[in-house]
């Protein structure tokens, strides 16, 4: 069994490091993911993709998800409606926004739930093979996990600075690899 203790201190080394990040350079990298990003997500016109609001220090992918946005995809971020799920609610511009767990906002209940053909992932750390942590509650293993039970398989793909990801992540048996990983440096395909 691997220890929690090891991604517990993973977590809190690489939020320590980001926290300490300037936030002009922070705004400079996420403008660097935006354009990496807009380049290289590929989707068809009309897919959904799930993006997130940024929380604290978090990679702020707002840039991004509108240029997605403008090349045709329809956006929808996680709302936490339990303890244990989120789903994901239409984000249309003009739409009004309320508090949806976490420190976040979206769109409210009355929203229409799309389920991502895209993910757009925040990572509180990730590493070379696609492997992440995230922030400890399992919100987006279980609407991963839920969606591969409906047999869909959305492409997932952290989000993260790249002084985020480390040598090793302690993977467990219920953990889902990303597909790729965004950062300021570019666009990897994992």
């Amino acid at each position: 069994m691997i220890s929690t203790t090891n991604k517990t201190l993973l977590r809190s080394r690489t939020l320590a490091a980001r926290d300490a990040l300037d936030p002009v350079a922070r705004i400079e990298m996420a403008m660097a993911v935006a354009e990496h990003g807009a380049r290289h997500i590929t989707f068809d016109p009309g897919e959904a993709i799930s993006g997130f609001m940024p929380i604290r220090s978090e990679l702020d992918i707002r840039p991004l998800m509108d240029a997605l946005r403008q090349r045709g995809a329809r956006l929808c971020v996680p709302a936490i409606i339990d303890r244990q799920t989120i789903v994901f609610r239409a984000l249309v511009q003009g739409g009004e926004l309320v508090p949806t767990g976490f420190g976040t906002a979206g769109p409210g209940p009355s929203a229409e739930i799309l389920e991502p053909d895209v993910m757009l992932v925040p990572l509180a750390a990730f590493d070379a093979a696609g492997h992440r942590i995230g922030y400890g509650a399992g919100f987006y293993d279980r609407a991963i996990a839920r969606l591969h039970a409906m047999g869909r398989s959305p492409r997932l793909i952290g989000c993260a600075f790249s002084m985020q990801e480390v040598d090793l992540v302690p993977a467990e048996p219920h953990d889902i690899r990303m597909d790729a990983v965004l950062t300021e440096k570019g666009y990897r395909v994992l």
